[in-house]
């Protein structure tokens, strides 16, 4: 006997039968896989290898393979301070670069109205312009004759023969302008998501703004945080374009080292395995960061 459906009563849809997944998300992954492989894997072994190379052989007579560690513990031994140098200025480059940006994020974000879009570029515009000629520039605003040392003189703030340039001060200052504007990007993606209902809730509990601001506007814009200072720190890790252009030779980044020893003294196994090595710590110190903050969204 047939079942008889009630009238009014809608019949469940009947869920179509799903078929095994084709060849096109793999056809789509795979320019981004054969990029990274060629581009980046395959670099990645051979700076490996490199870096296990006989030190006593040259880039006109060629290495020997060893497989020896050696030199790491030689490279680590050479340039340590160097290396120690650069996580050093990185860092405080990344904290001002928070303490900087944050505010002017928020701003942007929550506070500038129908100026947002023209606040944006003007973080956005500096971008265009090369990295060197942003660091020249910054060597001239720097300058011993310069309207900035010369107003800091007449306050009494610098002596009269302190100077700027050739200083640390000057590095971290071209590594904080440079750098900023990845900073300033992230914080504002996540501000710009923030519910301003939450805001308001948080306000009609009697919330101040600092407790509003440290319970909710902060805890919610974590991933920007997060998203910010990794693309701050990494690089400015690496760099060596500020520390050569700014600084002097007590200032010397170990991005400056590999340079040298890469592309100056052509000592292919030593410059390999600096490379190595500041890889491995950054990864290392990257993986720590981000398990530190559990944070599960990064913009």
């Amino acid at each position: 006997m047939a079942a008889v459906i009630p009238a009014g009563t809608a019949a469940a849809p009947v869920a179509a039968p799903r078929g095994k997944p084709g060849v096109t998300p793999y056809l789509l992954l795979a320019p981004g896989v054969l990029f990274l492989v060629v581009f980046f894997a395959v670099p990645t072994v051979q700076l490996l290898a490199a870096s296990m190379y006989d030190r006593t052989g040259s880039v006109e007579n060629g290495y020997a393979q060893t497989f020896s560690l050696d030199n790491f513990g030689y490279a680590w031994d050479l340039y340590h301070e160097q290396m120690l140098r650069s996580f050093a200025y990185s860092l405080i480059c990344t904290v001002l670069c928070v303490l900087l940006g944050y505010p002017l994020a928020y701003a942007i974000a929550l506070k500038a109205g129908r100026w947002k879009h023209l606040l944006l570029i003007a973080v956005v515009a500096p971008l265009f312009t090369s990295f060197l000629i942003r660091t020249f520039a910054w060597k001239a605003i720097l300058a011993d004759t310069g309207e900035l040392v010369g107003l800091l003189r007449a306050v009494h703030l610098l002596g009269p023969d302190g100077r700027l340039l050739a200083t640390p001060v000057a590095v971290i200052a071209g590594l904080v302008y440079n750098f900023l504007p990845f900073m300033v990007l992230p914080l504002y993606a996540s501000l710009d998501k923030l519910d301003s209902r939450l805001l308001e809730a948080s306000a009609d509990l009697a919330h101040g703004p600092v407790r509003t601001f440290a319970r909710v506007t902060l805890p919610l814009t974590m991933p920007g945080i997060v998203a910010g200072t990794l693309l701050t720190f990494v690089p400015a890790t690496g760099d060596y374009v500020n520390a050569q252009l700014l600084g002097n030779t007590r200032t010397t980044m170990i991005g400056n080292v590999i340079q040298s020893r890469l592309l100056v003294v052509k000592d292919l196994p030593v410059g390999s395995a600096l490379s190595v090595v500041l890889m491995a710590v950054i990864l290392v110190l990257v993986l720590a960061y981000l398990r530190k903050t559990d944070t599960d969204e990064v913009v």
